[in-house]
């Protein structure tokens, strides 16, 4: 080892461009060589090979890597991540053992890299943790409770709409008496739903995640049903919503048909995908009553109008079939409510673009 200790910077730069270029070689290079210099696996994880996977997920919201590029970059960062921790005994510290762990992903959650990055981190820690993967079944998760008895599981979710399935998990293993600290993009910035949904913690991210471990969670003792939770499940909305998405997306996509031209000369392919985008939005719709927050909903629409902006697709087409789908709410007050602030939060949207696109 000679010369200077590379930055991070540096390090993530040679990283991204291998991970872009399906290097997988390159990439276990990148980060072991910052490894050779000085640097400590946290640190490479966390600073490094994470940074580099949000910037993968920025880049294919953008629309400037596609969709098979987004996936084999990721696979290759999952490989760096073996290639990083997985050393030989002789070379591993030894940390001072903590305790047992289960990490594990929301049922219906694929997104497992944030999960695996904690696994490790905590592992690094001197904890014995279970990692579990992605989409876990609930009754597989409180099984495994009942064999292990871990101090904690850790629940990662990344997509909203998978908080019902988070809640269940929450209460299911609290309900035998381990503690619940979640973590994810599902759970909001600040850990919103984490608390909503009864979590015995919520951390940002893994240096959190170990922090919380350290602290101690104490183990729970009372058993809760959802509503004790979320006392506004009582009007049945969210349970109406989801028992109607069907009949709602097919009654949506033929009246869009009717106030949408140019979906008349749409492909079998192109009307299946955007079925497939009215039941992401009643997805949406329904979480949003169920955690009684329209962000959740809202926030859905701003993110889906920016990708098929980068992707040259109107976006007006969203406000049409919000419009619609108000028509067939007239029963639902709180989903009319979230529904009507989505499609005029659109049309701001919309005219900003007018206005900025006239003045250059």
């Amino acid at each position: 080892m000679s010369g200077t200790r590379p930055s991070a910077a540096v390090l993530r730069d040679g990283l991204w461009r291998a991970v872009l270029e399906g290097s997988e070689y390159d990439a276990v290079d990148a980060v072991r060589a910052g490894l050779d210099a000085g640097w400590e696996e946290e640190a490479l994880l966390l600073d490094v090979v994470a940074a580099v996977q949000k910037k993968i997920g920025a880049e294919w919201a953008a629309a400037r890597i596609t969709v098979a590029q987004e996936h084999a970059a990721t696979a290759i960062n999952e490989r760096v991540i073996g290639a990083l921790v997985h050393r030989p005994a002789a070379g591993r510290p030894v940390p001072p053992h903590r305790g047992r762990v289960t990490v594990t992903c929301v049922d219906g959650e694929w997104h497992a890299f944030p999960a695996r990055l904690v696994a490790e981190v905590l592992r690094l820690r001197g904890w014995r943790v279970d990692y579990l993967g992605a989409q876990t079944p609930t009754p597989h998760l409180v099984a495994h409770q009942h064999h292990t008895n871990s101090d904690a599981v850790l629940l990662s979710g990344s997509i909203p709409t998978h908080l019902p399935a988070a809640h269940a998990a929450i209460t299911a293993c609290q309900a035998v008496g381990v503690p619940v600290l979640a973590g994810g993009g599902a759970f909001g910035e600040d850990g919103r739903f984490a608390r909503a949904l009864g979590a015995d913690g919520w951390a940002p991210d893994a240096r959190g995640a170990a922090a919380a471990l350290e602290a101690g969670l104490p183990r729970p003792t009372a058993v809760r049903q959802a509503v004790d939770d979320l006392p506004h499940l009582a009007d049945q909305e969210y349970t109406m919503v989801v028992r109607s998405r069907g009949r709602l997306v097919g009654e949506v996509l033929t009246d869009l048909e009717s106030r949408f031209p140019a979906m008349r000369g749409y492909s079998d392919a192109q009307r299946e995908r955007t079925a497939e985008d009215l039941a992401h939005i009643l997805d949406f719709l329904a979480t949003a009553l169920y955690v009684d927050d329209a962000e959740v909903f809202t926030g859905f629409l701003g993110w889906t109008s920016e990708v098929l902006t980068a992707r040259n697709v109107p976006a007006h087409s969203l406000v049409t079939g919000l419009d619609i789908l108000t028509e067939r709410l007239h029963d639902f007050p709180r989903g009319l409510c979230f529904v009507r602030e989505g499609a005029a939060g659109l049309r701001g949207r919309s005219a900003g673009a007018v206005v900025r696109g006239s003045a250059v």
